[in-house]
């Protein structure tokens, strides 16, 4: 003899459904106190939730892509940050470099700058010396 036991497939009107969504959302049970509740699985009050609140209904989380992506726009932004002062710091070189340069051809009459209209070095081609 063979004994199976018949599973009874329980129906819930709509008005106990969005009641326990209520109660779900106002926090008074949590998913597994509404299951025990009502004597069905956590999953259909899972179920239930997505489909009463769309607020709820499993989405792909942004939260983490828009931290990611503040970090990203900071770390850019500091990045920017130490160019434009390195740039600032060669800014100041260049002109202290320049007036040096000024000085030194006004008090030694030396012109330091480069004549450009000599020929340019061969490099490290013999000369034939």
């Amino acid at each position: 003899m063979n004994l199976r036991k018949l599973r009874k497939r329980k129906t819930y009107s709509e008005q106990i459904k969005r009641k326990a969504v209520a109660d779900f959302r106002s926090g008074r049970h949590t998913a597994l106190e509404l299951a025990d509740l009502y004597h069905c699985h956590h999953q259909t009050i899972y179920n239930w939730i997505y489909k009463y609140s769309p607020a709820d209904s499993p989405r792909i989380n942004v939260i983490e892509m828009s931290q990611s992506a503040d970090h990203t726009i900071k770390s850019l932004q500091d990045k920017i940050a130490n160019l434009e002062r390195a740039l600032g710091q060669k800014q100041i070189q260049i002109d202290f470099y320049q007036k040096m340069l000024e000085l030194a051809e006004s008090e030694y009459d030396l012109d330091l700058k480069k004549n450009s209209s000599l020929n340019p070095s061969s490099g490290s081609a013999t000369t034939g010396k």
